[in-house]
């Protein structure tokens, strides 16, 4: 079953794109640019959620990220 998304798909893309281009930019190694978003995951979570339901956001999160890996593999 695919994700669906509330927020607009042109919009996301533009986002990532800019992402990515300052880690380009910057010339970031993988794991810098890995560690990196991972912080701001980290952060964004941490800001908006509260512990609790922050946790089943990241446990989501990771899942997430696991099941795109394994569509690209």
């Amino acid at each position: 079953m695919p994700i669906v998304s509330q927020y607009d798909v042109e919009q996301q893309q533009r986002l990532l794109e800019q992402v990515l281009e300052v880690l380009e930019r910057e010339n970031v190694s993988r794991d810098l640019a890995l560690m990196t978003l991972g912080n701001a995951v980290s952060n964004v979570i941490y800001h908006h959620y509260s512990s609790e339901h922050g946790y089943k956001v990241a446990e989501q999160f990771g899942k997430v990220l696991l099941q795109s890996l394994t569509k690209h593999a």
